[in-house]
């Protein structure tokens, strides 16, 4: 997408850096254009004092403008405004992350679900390493919420379950991440040593989102980019971007940060294919594709059964006859029986599950479209 805004600071094929105020500059986006939104607006912290460490050293907190508002109600306004903008942006099947603290994030939720978002996920980045709470008044702030919606209950928004699971050792991934806040090399500094933005983000953070919610060549959109962390992880991933940030110091170290990124390489950009997205290939396929042909013989995962293919697709044995999955659950005396995985060609000594020439059949076909 290329947009034609008299703040543009950036411009390549995949990627648009802005520089100017988010809501402006998402009224010229064009209505369902966008795949996903991530967005890390103000907390309205609302801190009055500064804080001390025990030692009487100042803590390096959010003290900037742009998080200071002068009431909830300026606050709510300010938040209806970019989301109303953001959804409207949005593609029919598109989604939203927004992240916050107990500050704000409530007030956003509330928003999101005025506004016609479906909420689909409270996710909660428990921080490996927090701040520790040095007035001893109240429990350490351990946690930042994150609210995943989509642009409405009809959406059928991008979740890439299977490779979410993969990433998290081949089980579920829960709502709960154990995550460490950015520190060291990945935080910047400016030449006096001091953070150059008090919120900076981790890449494995948004390394986590993206490859949960999009697909690779989507829209991305940010529109309080900070120093680019959003950036940066959907360069790598190959996805398009487009930020949206008012601070022009922040601006500059975005922009030099996105330019330093690299995408993978295309071969190495495949993550694990949720199964419910995949293009159907019933078995009888790979026998009119001459995959399999009638006669073959297909041995069990146990190596105790072997069956043979019929014309029509189905198999055959001393005990039983019908589907893949029907001749399996029966000689294993089962309810139930994935044929894809019980059932294996014998090629070289190896066993070859008849999964990996549904496979083949799927990439015949999409070469064929």
């Amino acid at each position: 997408m290329r947009l034609n805004m008299e703040h543009m600071f950036q411009s390549t094929n995949e990627t648009e850096l802005f520089n100017g105020d988010c809501i402006s500059l998402l009224e010229k986006i064009p209505e369902n254009s966008v795949d996903l939104i991530f967005a890390d607006p103000p907390y309205n912290l609302q801190l009055n004092n500064e804080l001390l460490r025990p030692n009487n050293s100042k803590v390096d907190g959010v003290k900037e403008d742009w998080d200071k508002f002068s009431s909830f109600n300026d606050y709510d306004k300010f938040t209806k405004k970019w989301l109303t903008e953001a959804r409207r942006i949005l593609k029919k099947d598109g989604a939203i992350w927004v992240i916050g603290s107990y500050h704000n994030i409530f007030r956003v939720g509330a928003s999101l679900q005025d506004l016609g978002y479906w909420i689909l996920n409270d996710v909660f980045w428990r921080k490996s390493n927090p701040m520790p709470n040095f007035r001893g008044r109240r429990f350490t702030n351990a946690h930042e919420t994150l609210i995943w919606a989509a642009k409405s209950d009809a959406s059928k928004y991008v979740f890439n379950y299977d490779a979410l699971k993969e990433l998290n050792d081949g089980t579920q991934m829960r709502s709960d991440w154990f995550l460490p806040i950015c520190s060291g090399s990945e935080r910047l500094k400016g030449k006096d040593g001091k953070k150059v933005h008090p919120t900076q983000k981790p890449e494995a953070l948004l390394h986590r989102i993206l490859i949960a919610s999009t697909k690779k060549g989507d829209l991305i959109l940010d529109p309080f980019l900070g120093t680019g962390t959003t950036g940066v992880v959907a360069k790598r991933l190959a996805r398009k971007f487009i930020g949206i940030e008012k601070d022009k110091s922040y601006f500059k170290e975005a922009q030099k940060r996105i330019n330093k990124a690299r995408p993978y390489s295309e071969k190495d950009l495949e993550i694990t294919e949720t199964k419910k997205d995949l293009e159907r290939v019933p078995f009888g396929q790979l026998v009119e594709r001459g995959l399999l042909k009638p006669g073959d013989e297909l041995t069990s995962v146990n190596k105790r059964y072997v069956a043979r293919v019929r014309p029509d697709g189905t198999l055959i044995t001393h005990k039983a006859k019908g589907s893949i999955h029907r001749v399996g659950a029966i000689l294993e005396g089962s309810p139930s029986c994935n044929g894809w995985n019980y059932w294996h060609v014998i090629k070289g000594g190896e066993l070859i599950p008849i999964d990996y020439f549904r496979q083949k059949a799927r990439t015949m076909n999409a070469n064929a479209k």
